[in-house]
């Protein structure tokens, strides 16, 4: 991806809304159950000394020099407030079970700015207890300074009472930190996938940047019930946006070649799961509609399901035939319930496909059924290191790729063109299939609405 879309990666971000719904409900729950359960209130007491300098001998008010030295001598008495020789003191005198490092690690002793006080916090789980160590620390501490430096010039300005409120109690700030932080990393992994994603979407540029035409759109769609048959939408739902969308490809196909006559098309992907089979029994039901002898050959002797699709027997067809007398061509082809729509299904999957559809029988075969019907549609299998495909797009008027919206790789559709045009095929275009639109929600409701109106004729 050579530059970012940001108006294309926010649309994108609407695929995640789910996920940072569900980040959003993880982090709020996460942080209420930790502060409701597991974290424990912390409270902290307070207070505060100032360190003036001792009485003048005249008994005359400090100078500003002399207030400029307490200030300066806070920063030296702030750490005697924390030295082991204060700390063991107030533990001998509360009687306190910790050891000094402990001690030392619950308060913080801290100047005043531009002042000559000091600060004094103590933190513990007991409120009673955190004032209480407050106090004795600063009374300890004004007996050593005066011990010290033979002065008594240390004050205790107001005394520590017991909180009445936990210092901890965070829970907005971590409520918007974690939700901030599931956000973020929610939009990181959707921006990191944007980013590397390399998959053919709809509204990419496909004609001018992989110089091939869009000749159809089908939209997503989700068949009914798990049964193969009920994939054949345009039969079984004529007024679906889907029977619509292939109706639409019919159209486009009929105009892609004005002076000849287009009658055999071969439907590819690029690799497996993109729908070509659905693409190719839709568009062939579609093409019978049209009042057209239609043949649908199951080309793809190596997975072919269209005797699935349309409940056909699979025990003679297409390999079945080229290992026979191809002039008996009509003995392996089904008619179904579809006016005007045979189907020779792919037959026993043979050890060796390439060859059989590369053999001279197969093209004469494939001659003979062209004359005969009006429309033959191959539903060859996918291109992607097989040659199956290929050799019939040589036999074939023209060639149709189904692309998976946002499925299929570019690099992957590239190199199905490249190898299509060695061989001289003629491409029709792309056809997208399963493309994810905001119309579907019309079409499903479309969708479901025809088919009630189906059952009730």
């Amino acid at each position: 991806m050579d530059e970012i879309n940001i108006k294309e990666f926010f649309s994108y971000l609407k695929h995640y809304i789910l996920y940072f719904v569900l980040i959003i409900l993880v982090a709020v729950v996460g942080v209420l159950t930790y502060d409701k359960i597991f974290k424990k209130p912390i409270y902290q007491a307070n207070t505060t000394v100032v360190i003036a300098k001792s009485d003048t001998s005249d008994g005359t008010a400090a100078s500003l020099n002399e207030v400029n030295a307490s200030q300066k001598l806070a920063n030296t008495y702030s750490e005697i407030a924390k030295s082991e020789l204060v700390m063991n003191q107030v533990i001998e005198n509360l009687g306190l079970h910790m050891t000094v490092n402990e001690l030392r690690n619950s308060i913080t002793v801290k100047p005043v700015t531009d002042t000559s006080i000091l600060s004094i916090s103590v933190r513990d789980l007991n409120a009673q207890l955190a004032a209480t160590i407050a106090n004795e620390i600063a009374d300890v501490f004004a007996k050593q300074v005066a011990t010290i430096y033979k002065i008594e010039n240390v004050t205790q300005l107001s005394v520590a009472v017991p909180p009445t409120s936990p210092a901890n109690n965070t829970l907005v700030r971590d409520l918007i930190l974690a939700v901030a932080i599931g956000v973020l990393l929610v939009a990181g992994i959707a921006f990191l996938r944007f980013y590397l994603d390399d998959t053919v979407k709809y509204n990419d540029e496909v004609e001018k940047n992989i110089g091939l035409p869009v000749t159809g759109r089908i939209s997503r769609h989700e068949t009914k019930g798990k049964r193969a048959a009920s994939e054949l939408i345009v039969e079984n739902s004529p007024k679906a946006i889907v029977s619509e969308n292939i109706k639409s490809l019919r159209t486009n196909l009929q105009f892609t070649a004005v002076d000849e006559e287009v009658k055999s098309f071969l439907i590819t992907s690029t690799n497996a799961g993109e729908g070509k089979s659905f693409i190719s029994s839709n568009l062939a039901i579609s093409f019978a509609q049209a009042e057209k002898r239609v043949l649908l050959i199951d080309c793809d002797l190596r997975k072919g399901r269209l005797h699935r699709l349309f409940g056909i027997p699979n025990t003679h067809g297409l390999s079945n035939l080229l290992t026979n007398d191809i002039r008996s061509w009509s003995d392996f082809v089904h008619p179904t319930k579809v006016s005007n729509l045979d189907v020779m299904t792919c037959g026993t999957y043979p050890p060796n496909p390439s060859e059989l559809l590369a053999s001279k029988k197969n093209k004469r075969l494939m001659t003979s059924l062209f004359s005969y019907y009006d429309i033959v549609i191959l539903d060859g299998a996918p291109v992607g290191g097989l040659a199956d495909s290929v050799i019939l797009s040589s036999l074939v008027d023209e060639t149709i790729i189904v692309v998976k919206d946002s499925f299929t790789n570019k690099a992957d559709l590239i190199a199905v063109r490249d190898t299509l045009e060695k061989v001289g095929s003629k491409v029709a275009g792309v056809v997208f299939n399963m493309v994810n639109r905001r119309s579907t929600k019309y079409y499903n409701n479309y969708y479901y609405y025809n088919n009630n109106d189906s059952h009730k004729k």
